[in-house]
């Protein structure tokens, strides 16, 4: 049940922001200069229509009414209408200046760097005066032996930026530094702007050693925040992060070492009773190794005999490889070549003679017959053959003139004659 008191516009910072699952919007609306605050709630229907400019940290105007809520007997302001005001802009830089750190990959989990367990030397950057410094020292040094390391920044203002980076630089050469805190107390948007400045920002992304952010309250939220490798609500729980509790930690060890010591006594009467339980299976080492030395005798004996079986076999297969190969000398495949080869010389010898005698009948009778036919037997029988000079038989008389010299040609020898007169062919056959 809610009560109207009028409708009015409100100037202030969005904080506390919280979205419902019904889609409401419920926050506080800051004055900073009067340290004031006015709960405020924007419904479902009006809070999808200024969700762009509906964010924490926000400076904005709202138009609305000043209700009191019965139910919890407060007053709230029930915004029905958004606009930036004053600073909206600068945080509209600032959140594109956010998206396009992240889209660089420096704000990405994957390369956030995990504590070390026992630091030994601790670096801080804030303010010398300030309240964080003192919270951080007295937690660090209640909990454990450390050496802190102050590096001494502006943290608010033009100049805090440039400062706070500077100390970072400081630090980092600093021997032996196992991890920073950087950080200041809680205060006003504009108070923390320094710890949105882009050169801090990448400056905390790009340290040697582990970083934890620790500014402002819990509710305030900046890029150092999201660049830093830990986020702390205050400066009180970046120690608690960062130095572990000496005497936690001496009970845990003491309760690691009783529970240490337990489990070695349970763990040595484990053994000694398999000791027992081994030693009643095993009995008299004696006879164990007598019983083993006689299988190692059995194994040598049948060793031995598979051995000289093995090199009988293998001598009679050598045996047999070397006669096949004197069958195979070349002086013997020679002998028995040569023995092979003398009934064929035989043979061929008796073959060789039959075909000549063979050969020397029918020449024989060839001879006989061409010599029947041979004009040298005709010869024989008194008659010639006259050749003029060129060589042609001379057949008829007539084509001889007188002093004409012929050869002739008789069955022994030949000669050579001259023509002294032709006789008639009548005459010729007449005689």
């Amino acid at each position: 049940m809610h009560a109207a008191c009028g409708f009015e516009w409100v100037e202030g910072e969005i904080a506390s922001l919280k979205r419902a699952p019904s889609g409401h919007a419920y926050f506080q609306l800051k004055d900073e200069r009067e340290e004031a605050v006015l709960d405020c709630v924007m419904y479902k229907f009006y809070a999808a229509r200024a969700r762009r400019f509906l964010s924490e940290g926000a400076r904005v105007q709202l138009s609305g009414r000043a209700t009191i809520y019965a139910a919890r007997g407060r007053l709230q302001y029930v915004a029905e209408a958004l606009r930036p005001a004053g600073r909206g802009a600068l945080l509209e830089a600032l959140e594109q200046l956010k998206q396009r750190l992240a889209a660089e990959g420096l704000f990405d989990p994957a390369r956030k760097r995990p504590l070390p367990p026992d630091p030994r030397v601790v670096g801080v950057v804030t303010s010398r005066s300030g309240a964080a410094l003192h919270d951080i020292t007295s937690v660090a040094f209640r909990r454990a032996n450390v050496t802190l390391v102050l590096a001494a920044a502006l943290v608010q203002g033009d100049e805090a930026p440039r400062s706070l980076v500077r100390a970072l630089d400081k630090l980092e050469r600093y021997p032996g530094l196992d991890v920073v805190i950087i950080g200041r107390g809680g205060g006003s948007a504009e108070d923390l702007m320094a710890f949105n400045d882009e050169r801090l920002v990448r400056r905390v992304a790009s340290m040697q050693v582990p970083v934890v952010s620790a500014v402002g309250h819990e509710v305030d939220i900046s890029l150092t925040d999201f660049a830093a490798d830990v986020r702390a609500a205050t400066p009180s729980q970046a120690a608690e992060l960062v130095v572990p509790d000496r005497r936690s930690r001496v009970r845990a060890l003491d309760d690691q070492t009783r529970h240490l010591g337990r489990a070695m006594r349970t763990r040595l009467i484990e053994a000694r009773v398999e000791v027992d339980r081994l030693r009643t299976r095993i009995g008299d080492p004696r006879f164990y190794l007598a019983e083993r030395q006689q299988l190692l005798d059995d194994a040598r004996s049948d060793l031995e005999r598979s051995l000289a079986r093995r090199i009988r076999e293998r001598r009679q297969a050598l045996e047999r490889l070397y006669r096949r190969v004197l069958l195979q000398h070349p002086t013997a495949v020679l002998s028995r070549a040569h023995a092979a080869m003398a009934p064929l010389d035989a043979r061929l010898h008796g073959a060789m003679r039959a075909k000549l005698a063979a050969s020397r009948g029918r020449l024989s009778e060839r001879l006989t017959r061409i010599e029947a036919l041979s004009p040298l037997a005709v010869l024989g029988r008194g008659y010639a053959i006259a050749r003029d000079l060129e060589g042609k038989v001379i057949t008829d008389a007539a084509a001889l003139s007188e002093g004409e010299r012929v050869n002739v040609r008789l069955r022994q020898g030949q000669f050579m004659a001259s023509v002294e007169a032709r006789e008639p062919e009548k005459e010729l056959q007449g005689s």
